[in-house]
């Protein structure tokens, strides 16, 4: 299967993951059909290692995927997003865990939840880990789960902060996702209760941040001499980029039929109303070309081996959070143009869209004052450390 099969084959998905859109937010997860026919389409593979049946893709191509997911369901987009994005981050972990993961099954999937929520307690051999971690998209789908910690001195100061590799035996899901907004995401609670964590499924944020990671010893493709900060926001970006043209072609279409019926042709024919449709598209291009650009400068310099500057992961940051704003802002345009039937209670695209946005907005990867404090940081020569660069 080459790259190119695996976009087409989920473009030929997109109506059937469109059509099960309510379906997702009845269930509050997505269907367990829409992630078998995307298992089957080879959606899962495009970031995972070859040593373990995956295509170790070109970024492009897993982030189009993603795009095409989230612009037939929200929710799936989302979901999928994260879900497709962890084989990347394991890769990055040492061989002995990407073994005890796909080492029996290559097609194991896993969940996250990265905020440093739970208890580390370190001991012999690794850490002993306890506590709840919430917000974990797509964790009934998966059998692992990256969990973030930080670890502290005698006196309670963090020295350290690190990714957990836990296997779904040492963890519970508690069903407590029920939102206005990506309610078909599934991102629910997980809890762990003084579950061990040898060392070797342990990943620290150092390593990450300098592309050191051990994992790399072992897998040669340029896909992994990526920042992790980069391909994971990008991967959150895009769903929400996805989204938001999704609605714009559901309501592009609607004022084309408005305009075949008399009685409805004064809304279309508003040139107001024009204006906001072509601003929206405006904003939706403008995030998706630079989300490309960042990425395809980032893969280029990891094809040729080259160090990645601080200038472009910062860079990279910024678009990725300005991306996710002008989402919002085409949605809301198309709101402010789509009078009174988005409002009512119902399966409609682009009130659903609306609400998965302002909700996905409140992801922490998507704090745009945030990215653009590191942003200036950086241009103004300051030091700047921060996980998310």
């Amino acid at each position: 299967m080459r790259d190119d099969d695996v976009l087409a084959a989920v473009r030929a998905l997109a109506p059937a993951l469109r059509g099960r859109a309510a379906e997702a937010e009845a269930l509050r997860r997505v269907p367990d059909r829409s992630v078998e026919e995307l298992e089957d389409a080879g959606f899962f593979r495009l970031l995972r290692p070859r040593t373990y049946g995956g295509l170790a893709a070109d970024p492009a191509v897993f982030y189009a995927a993603v795009h095409e997911i989230a612009r037939a369901c929200g929710s799936t987009g989302w979901a999928a997003s994260v879900l497709g994005v962890h084989p990347w981050y394991v890769a990055q972990f040492d061989p002995q865990a990407q073994e005890e993961v796909w080492g029996a099954d290559g097609s194991t999937r896993i969940c996250s939840s990265h905020a440093p929520t739970g208890e580390v307690t370190p001991v012999d051999g690794g850490f002993r880990l306890s506590g709840r971690w919430h917000f974990s998209a797509g964790c009934d789908h998966a059998r692992w789960a990256l969990l973030g910690g930080l670890v502290t001195d005698g006196d309670g100061r963090p020295v350290d902060m690190l990714t957990f590799l836990v296997p779904c035996a040492d963890y519970r899901v508690d069903d407590v996702w029920d939102t206005v907004g990506l309610r078909g995401s599934g991102s629910n609670d997980l809890v762990v209760e003084d579950a061990f964590v040898p060392a070797h499924r342990t990943l620290g944020y150092g390593p990450v941040t300098t592309l050191r990671c051990p994992g790399q010893e072992v897998h040669p493709e340029p896909l992994y001499r990526l920042p992790y900060a980069a391909v994971f926001t990008t991967a959150i970006s895009t769903a929400m980029v996805g989204i938001a043209e999704g609605a714009h072609e559901d309501q592009v279409a609607a004022a084309r039929e408005r305009l075949k019926a008399p009685q409805g042709r004064g809304a279309a024919e508003d040139p107001f109303a024009q204006v906001r449709i072509a601003r929206a598209a405006g904003e939706i291009d403008a995030a998706r070309l630079q989300l490309h650009r960042n990425m395809t400068e980032l893969y280029a310099l990891a094809r040729g081996g080259a160090p990645i500057p601080m200038e472009l992961r910062a860079r990279t940051r910024r678009d990725q959070a300005l991306a996710t704003e002008r989402a919002l802002t085409a949605v809301d345009l198309l709101m402010e143009n789509a009078g009174r039937g988005p409002l009512r209670v119902g399966d409609d695209v682009l009130q659903r869209a609306w609400r998965d946005l302002h909700t996905g907005r409140g992801q922490a990867a998507n704090d745009v004052e945030r990215a653009l404090v590191l942003y200036a940081q950086d241009a103004l020569g300051m030091d700047v450390h921060d996980p998310m660069l």
